[in-house]
């Protein structure tokens, strides 16, 4: 399923679409806080293995696009990591440095929300940050999760989120 919101266009991706991608998945400066591709083909394999998962769980990272260009700003949405199994369904958003700071993320994550409240109907989703990672804590608590707890072998933040159509 493809979303637009006032902003951004959300899509399936594409494998012919991982040089892009890797452009920030794999830049360590953009992904400091989390781990990043290593090389082309790790990204590759990130992508048609949350593809694949999507064909299963029905939902997956989508890519993020302004609308009306064709430059990929970022990657994210509802996923269950194949990568970490064992924490539910989880929010995540990964952008190009030069889309940080203008509120993509927040409209990207509310997009997601939507759809596990009232398309997917997910009781409860996860979301992790590291704790030096501010603008992604100062997100994820704008969009109504709440600190849970320190995942120590993680170095991250657990939040969650409950469904509020299910209150």
């Amino acid at each position: 399923m493809d979303i637009e919101t006032e902003r951004l266009r959300l899509a399936r991706p594409r494998l012919t679409e991982v040089q892009e991608l890797f452009a920030f998945l794999g830049d360590p400066v953009a992904m400091r806080y989390t781990q990043k591709d290593k090389n082309l083909a790790a990204c590759r394999r990130r992508i048609a293995i949350h593809e694949w998962r999507r064909r299963r769980d029905g939902f997956a990272p989508w890519t993020v696009r302004l609308k009306g260009h064709p430059q990929i700003i970022g990657w994210g949405g509802l996923y269950d990591d194949p990568f970490d199994p064992g924490w539910g369904p989880e929010l995540a958003f990964f952008f190009h440095p030069k889309a940080w700071g203008q509120g993509y993320g927040a409209e990207l994550s509310s997009a997601a929300l939507a759809v596990a409240d009232t398309a997917i109907h997910l009781p409860m989703v996860s979301a992790f940050a590291h704790p030096d990672n501010k603008g992604s804590n100062r997100l994820l608590q704008k969009v109504g999760f709440q600190p849970e707890r320190y995942v120590d072998h993680m170095d991250r933040l657990l939040y969650r989120r409950h469904n509020p159509e299910q209150f």
